[in-house]
């Protein structure tokens, strides 16, 4: 070691480290062995080095489109930038010496193992330096190896079948002399040792620029910078919280508006805008694997996922609109409606007051407007679209499975297994403790122990759980709200009840505090979405999961179940508790000893929970969308009106990007979850609102092409990734169906008056308990409005205004005996009629639609019989080329070598008189 470098050694030893790049000094000291020892991707060591490697420094060739070092024939990989640290002016000069160190010891150990680096000052600002990385063939092969990269064999000599609907997908597909289609391959795990078995037409273009950035950041998060009590320091994201680096990303190949000057680019970037992420490509179906391709596999998987999604719910609302225009067309065919609105019936009927003392008694027919609008949603076509929704969301799920199956196979996915993926850095941090592994039997490091680890899951469950409770209590003060505000509303309308002021008419009790609850209900879940997303992942950290897969399965569960309760909560209070547990007139039901029960409307609170999807559904997808174009496009905006000096200068590629929004480390976490709540409002309440399924078509029509806009103009180009399926959002999806199947049942049941219309039809409209000599709906409010004797009122709850003083009953929503029956106020018959055909129903229609929905899992394959061909085809070709070729040649050489030595051997024993 030279002398040099023991100073060095010295000095940081001295200087002690940060492993936060927070700046505080810790105990110990820090002996840098990268310099000594360096890991070499063969997993062997090399001691003794004499010097740190550092970068080429070289200065910008003013070719703004080049993707190359200035040598012109290096490709960049990756890029890292930093600021450079003799111009800090904010740091102490100790800490931004140790920042230094770790960096150059970071950028030699890279270039040990084989990657090249050339580092350009900013054109911009003198203080940012951007270091490009290259990786040669022979660090591409290595790597390709190790990490098990599919890589073609050769070309896919299966005959295609035409689907007997191309001919109408052909009007809507991408123009292929643009984007031309992506030839298919056989592919096999890439290994050195075979390497002319695989199909390499040219070395420049065998590893695509995504596998390039993958290998690339594959080697970066495993580059050491520092080793601490025996404890290796490694990873460009421990680099990057720290501060020594700024950002680190792939190279976009082009502007995304321009082609490339540049001969050697293919300026995909620039393709995938025009055809793809441009609105006008909103009905087009989506270029996957090019989109792949440029991406990778875990943005493909999801833009694949979403463009399904979407597809399949074009039947859902084509059926659903069906069901809405069917229930329009029919509205006034409504006799129930039209009772209400009679002056003669509804005007007539004089209903009880709905809270104490305040409210005063109100004629039926001011609910006119909302009983009309109810017979639209509220209609046998419901019924008919909650029965096709179950098996639509079976179809969805197992045709998906179909597709995702085939992307597995297309994508070289098939055989991902778990173990490729490494340690997150995080976790390897934390590992202090020592346990055997039961199966290899060998020492491994930990971060805890099993006790410790049980009194963490124990820690984080109980902390969702105390989450979880706040949202309900959440909800539980907007039902306060509802109550109080109710009240008002009750006590400040004017108190009559002909019911002609328009105020009255359009703008019921039950109707303003609806909406304004609604609309406060949807604030107060934006508001607490941003608390719990810090909430979810503050406890996933904690609760250290070992793999980004793990962690962002955990936080996924978590998400979903904050979502989940705040987004459904008030809907499901609507649904199923709303006007259920109100007691009578002569004894009401209190919440908290002061507030009266809310009850529904006479025709029930179906319009309301219509109300509250459309207000919360609606709202979401607009904020949503807002955000998600608006924030980057400012925050870009801003920054290009900051750099007033890039008019002025050639800006090369690598500086533009970096002047692009970075991509969280959740990556496409929130757009899943955006969706898979969606995913629950089309289908856990769609028996209320038919064109749910139409609303969510139209906002992921946008989302596509919003979201492929949003990577493709405002941000940095992301690490491809591998994915085998969309993750734990398959089993959360799988949960939601069978829910959705109870919920839109007890929806019909218990939520709307479908089944009372049906028993009164059926039963009572005709004898013994009706009068009427056939079956029909006439006298259907009249008889589900029970009688109340004014007298019978307690003195805290009789309304006080002498105007009706005279008024001796009131009606009220409920099945019960008159009074001066020996059951006065008991639920008759019709009530106990209407519970047994409420109870009925959902067992019924529960066990139809899961035995259809097991029927219909059970006859479509997960894997088709196309895909199982490639893939046995696939196999069949690895194991010929990769195996059976080789041993044949080598018993061929050893035959050949064996026959000489038999004849040497023979020659050797021959007597000597021969």
């Amino acid at each position: 070691m030279t002398v040099e470098n023991q100073d060095v050694l010295l000095e940081v030893e001295q200087e002690g480290e940060d492993d936060e790049g927070e700046g505080d000094e810790e105990d110990g000291e820090i002996v840098l062995e990268e310099v000594q020892q360096t890991i070499f991707p063969n997993y062997g060591t090399a001691s003794n080095q004499q010097a740190l490697h550092t970068p080429e420094w070289t200065e910008f060739n003013q070719n703004p489109d080049s993707l190359h070092f200035n040598d012109g024939q290096r490709r960049i990989d990756f890029v890292l930038v930093y600021e450079d640290e003799s111009k800090k002016e904010n740091r102490k000069r100790s800490f931004n010496k140790k920042q230094k160190r770790k960096r150059e010891v970071y950028e030699s150990n890279l270039i040990i193992r084989g990657l090249q680096l050339e580092a350009t000052r900013s054109v911009l600002d003198e203080k940012i330096i951007f270091v490009k990385v290259h990786a040669p063939w022979e660090v591409l092969c290595t790597y390709a190896e190790i990490m098990h990269i599919h890589l073609p064999l050769q070309p896919n000599d299966l005959k295609a079948r035409d689907s007997p609907f191309s001919w109408i997908t052909r009007f809507f597909r991408v123009n292929e002399n643009v984007i031309k289609p992506e030839k298919e391959y056989f592919t096999a795990p890439f290994e050195n040792d075979r390497l002319s078995d695989f199909y390499i037409q040219d070395k420049s273009t065998f590893f695509n620029p995504a596998t390039r950035s993958r290998i690339v950041h594959f080697i970066l998060c495993r580059g050491e910078y520092a080793v601490k009590d025996n404890v290796k320091k490694f990873g460009i994201n421990k680099l990057l919280d720290s501060g020594i680096y700024k950002a680190a990303f792939p190279l976009h190949d082009c502007r995304f508006n321009y082609l490339s000057q540049d001969p050697s680019c293919p300026s995909e970037r620039f393709l995938l805008y025009r055809e793809w992420a441009h609105p006008r490509n909103i009905f087009k179906l989506q270029p996957l694997h090019f989109v792949r391709k440029y991406y990778g596999e875990k943005i493909g998987i999801y833009f694949a996922w979403l463009g399904f999604y979407t597809q399949m719910l074009l039947l859902a609302a084509v059926v659903g609109l069906g069901c809405f225009l069917y229930g329009y067309l029919t509205k006034d065919n409504c006799t129930w409606s039209q009772e209400v609105c009679d002056p003669n019936i509804g005007g007539n009927i004089i209903m009880c007051p709905q809270c104490d003392q305040e409210c005063t008694y109100w004629n039926l027919n001011i609910t006119c407007g909302s009983s009309k609008k109810l017979c639209i949603f509220d209609s046998f076509g419901t019924l008919v679209f909650a029965v096709f929704m179950g098996v639509w969301v079976t179809l969805f799920l197992e045709f998906w499975k179909r597709r995702q199956a085939e992307l597995e196979y297309e994508w070289d996915t098939v055989e991902f297994l778990e173990q490729e993926e490494q340690v997150r850095p995080e976790y390897e941090a934390r590992c202090h403790h020592v346990v055997v592994n039961e199966i290899t039997q060998q020492e491994e490091h930990v971060p805890y122990t099993t006790c410790g680890k049980c009194v963490r899951m124990t820690f984080c469950t109980s902390a969702v759980l105390f989450w979880i409770l706040l949202i309900i209590a959440s909800v539980i003060g907007i039902i306060v709200y509802r109550l109080s505000v109710f009240l008002v509303f009750s006590a400040t309308l004017p108190k009559h009840i002909n019911g002609t002021e328009a105020i009255q008419k359009y703008l019921t009790p039950q109707a303003a505090t609806s909406v304004s609850a609604s609309i406060i209900s949807f604030i107060i879940i934006m508001i607490l979405n941003m608390i719990y997303e810090k909430v979810a992942i503050m406890i996933t950290d904690f609760e250290l999961p070992r793999t980004q897969t793990d962690y962002e399965n955990s936080l996924t569960m978590k998400m979903f179940l904050f979502q989940f309760v705040n987004y459904y909560s008030s809907c499901f209070y609507i649904a199923f508790f709303k006007g259920k547990f109100v007691g009578y007139p002569g004894d009401p039901v209190y919440w908290l000893g002061k507030y009266r029960n809310e009850e529904c409307d006479p025709g029930g609170c179906l319009l309301e929970l219509t109300t509250q999807l459309t207000i919360v559904m609606g709202g979401k997808a607009i904020w949503n969308n807002i955000q998600e174009v608006l924030l980057p496009w400012l925050k870009n905006l801003i920054g290009r009106c900051c750099t007033t000096a890039r008019s002025e200068k050639i800006v090369p590629r690598w500086e533009q990007d970096y002047h692009l929004q970075p991509i969280g480390k959740l990556g496409l976490f929130y757009e899943y979850l955006e969706m898979v709540i969606q995913f629950g409002f089309v289908t856990l309440f769609v028996a209320s609102f038919p064109l749910a399924p139409l609303l969510a078509l139209i906002n992921n029509l946008l989302e596509i092409r919003v979201d492929a806009w949003k990577i493709t103009t405002q941000f940095r180009r992301m690490v491809p990734q591998k994915a085998q399926d969309i993750g734990a959002w398959q089993p959360i999806m799988q949960g939601i169906a069978i829910i959705a199947v109870v919920t839109n049942a007890m929806i019909i049941a218990f939520t709307s008056d479908m089944i009372p219309r049906l028993v009164y039809y059926w039963s009572f409209s005709v004898p013994p308990y009706g009068d009427h000599s056939s079956y029909t709906m006439k006298g259907y409010i009249n008889n589900t409005l029970s009688v109340f004797a004014v007298s019978d009122f307690r003195n805290e709850s009789k309304p006080d205004f002498p105007s009706f003083e005279n008024q001796t009953t009131c009606r009220y929503r409920d099945f019960r005996y008159p009074p001066g029956h020996k059951h006065q106020y008991e639920h008759n018959i019709y009530y106990w009629h209407v519970i047994a055909a409420k109870l009925s129903f959902i067992i019924v229609m529960e066990h139809i639609i899961y035995f259809v929905k097991f029927v219909i899992s059970y006859a479509i394959p997960d894997v088709s019989h196309k895909t199982k061909s490639k893939i046995k085809r696939q196999k069949y070709l690895t194991q010929i080329l990769l195996h059976e070729n080789p041993l044949k040649s080598m018993k061929k050489n050893m035959g050949s070598i064996a026959d000489r030595i038999l004849k040497g051997a023979d020659g050797s024993f021959r007597p000597k008189s021969e």
